[in-house]
């Protein structure tokens, strides 16, 4: 009987010693598992005589039930000590305030919200919109906009050329959205009227200027589209873009290959204060480029400029959001910063339309 008060002395004091649901585990499996040392004791019964039997069976009996019972003593006992472990750590203060929802933190872009203020606004007047790829064709982005091989304008864009292909041709990222223009006209019969929204890349980097950039470019072409109603739809789109009741526009000549005559538009501002104001005062600041499609461009779409005519502009997405949202550097359109996302950002859900305001 020595050897049973030494098994249970050694059994519960493992027992005691568990320290957590799994030592507590391994010291069952060691004495009531199918190899324990209580088992195998459980097992020798089977050879005794039926004297030996009734005494040793009731006392491993015994031994095995204080054994259980202790199990189940020290299991509560971690079971608590583990709960109360997780509550301590796990403790909410009720006090602090409750965090905001997914659709209350995020922010759309200030490019994004842009985007969609050019469309709603284009799109009351009629407009659909037009996409194409980034990379294209030096026959898209030069050639079909009226720039001949070797012409200097070429050197304006800055280009971002890939590597010849099998057939020496040299692909190229667009340095505008024209060439979206160019697949409308070959794609669709007049009348056209699109808007052109995207990315434009050249090799050019400072505070107002990224190698990467977006733009918008407008199209409209028929039978009888005329420079009175270019500089209508660009004070219609000037009013309600910078939400002003009225806006005052002057057009100086300049020099773009795919349009004849061209012009470049400035809208009367008032700079005070480190801020720009739109429609009043007596400055002028620069916001775009426009003029009549070039005959040859009309030619090189498949279109007869005999019978048609037509006008087109582009300016800088990003320009015009720095203008009307007073952001004083472009970089940081593109550098991923939360702090600046949360600050300029829009809410998701504060959708631009003419109705209920573009920004409001």
């Amino acid at each position: 009987m020595s050897d049973l008060q030494t098994l249970e002395s050694s059994t519960l004091t493992a027992i005691a010693g568990a320290t957590d649901e799994t030592a507590l585990e391994a010291v069952r499996v060691g004495a009531l598992g199918k190899k324990g040392t209580i088992s195998a004791l459980l097992a020798t019964l089977g050879k005794m005589s039926p004297d030996e039997r009734k005494t040793a069976g009731a006392a491993i009996n015994a031994l095995k039930d204080k054994v259980n019972e202790a199990l189940t003593a020290r299991r509560t006992v971690l079971k608590d000590a583990a709960l109360e472990q997780r509550l301590a750590s796990e403790t909410v203060d009720v006090t602090l305030p409750v965090r905001e929802a997914a659709s209350e933190r995020g922010r759309i872009h200030p490019i994004s919200q842009v985007m969609d203020e050019l469309t709603a606004i284009f799109a009351d007047m009629g407009f659909s919109i037009a996409e194409g790829p980034d990379i294209e064709s030096d026959d898209y982005n030069f050639t079909k906009l009226n720039f001949p091989a070797g012409h200097p304008a070429r050197e304006m864009h800055d280009t971002f050329f890939f590597e010849p292909d099998a057939k020496g041709e040299r692909k190229l990222l667009r340095t505008h959205t024209s060439p979206v223009q160019v697949r409308t006209m070959l794609a669709s019969q007049p009348p056209i009227r699109v808007i052109c929204p995207g990315r434009t890349y050249r090799c050019d980097s400072d505070q107002t200027h990224t190698p990467m950039f977006h733009q918008v470019e407008g199209l409209v072409i028929d039978k009888s589209a005329h420079l009175g109603h270019l500089k209508w739809v660009l004070e219609e789109f000037c009013k309600a873009f910078f939400e002003v009741p009225n806006v005052k526009m002057r057009f100086r000549p300049s020099f773009f290959p795919f349009t004849e005559p061209s012009m470049e538009v400035d809208i009367q501002c008032r700079r005070s204060g480190g801020e720009i104001r739109f429609g009043e005062g007596e400055d002028w600041l620069e916001i775009l480029g426009c003029g009549m499609v070039h005959p040859n461009v009309l030619r090189n779409c498949g279109l007869d400029p005999d019978v048609y005519q037509g006008f087109a502009w582009g300016m800088g997405i990003d320009r015009i959001a720095m203008l009307k949202y007073g952001m004083p550097d472009l970089r940081p359109f593109f550098e991923a910063d939360v702090r600046w996302l949360s600050h300029y950002g829009f809410r998701p859900l504060d959708l631009p339309t003419l109705a209920g305001g573009l920004s409001a």
